[in-house]
């Protein structure tokens, strides 16, 4: 069973996918039918029953309109192309990561997301925000819900307990916390549910008394 978050515009539905756990969430306009998804990791099977389930959630037949992905990685994009090829839907990708991700999947990248852009469909808009680190062109998605908090997707970029995985380079350790620090944290309150690539969501709040540990301790 999909978890649900039931909000005033949206309902955000997820599921764990294969042995790495990986999480694929679904956003539906109840008003409008209109869906994002974000990661097709694997299992398309399973992700077309989530598609499935969530008819429920809107009054109007519900679209995918866009799938779209956190970062480069093979594990969360196993089921990329062949979900656009059974839904019709657009991809879309961080312009960083794209050439990469059409590459390891034969799928055409139709939108490129730079730091800031706005997706804009019926019902509800996402932002998109780069956070350079755990790959060069991670980006992660936020629903600003009108009524109630965000929700930032935020791919394999921030944890409960920490920053994404960069290898011990600290280069990299450093752009990512830099990133996470100045494009989240400083951006979006602390009641702001984090949704991440793997395992459970946490909120800014209950992680930003770490950032100095963080830091310190370069992962």
């Amino acid at each position: 069973m999909a978890l649900v978050h039931d909000l005033d515009d949206v309902v955000i539905r997820s599921i764990p996918v294969s042995a790495m756990n990986n999480n694929v969430y679904l956003i539906t306009s109840k008003k409008t039918g209109i869906q994002v998804l974000i990661d097709a990791a694997d299992d398309v099977e399973a992700i077309e029953r989530m598609l499935t389930e969530s008819i429920e959630d809107s009054l109007e037949p519900t679209r995918l309109a866009l799938i779209a992905t956190t970062h480069r990685h093979p594990d969360h994009i196993r089921a990329l192309a062949e979900l656009a090829e059974r839904t019709d839907a657009l991809i879309g990708a961080g312009e960083v990561d794209a050439d990469a991700i059409e590459e390891a999947t034969g799928a055409s990248v139709d939108v490129r997301f730079e730091h800031g852009d706005v997706a804009r469909f019926e019902g509800f808009d996402l932002t998109a925000v780069h956070l350079r680190g755990h790959t060069p062109g991670s980006i992660a998605y936020v629903y600003d819900d009108p009524s109630g908090v965000s929700h930032i997707f935020s791919g394999d970029s921030l944890f409960p307990g920490g920053v994404g995985n960069t290898d011990r380079d600290p280069a990299r350790f450093a752009s990512l916390i830099d990133d996470v620090e100045e494009r989240l944290f400083d951006v979006y309150p602390d009641e702001s549910h984090v949704h991440p690539g793997h395992g459970d969501a946490t909120t800014l709040g209950e992680e930003r008394p770490n950032l100095g540990e963080w830091r310190e301790r370069g992962w």
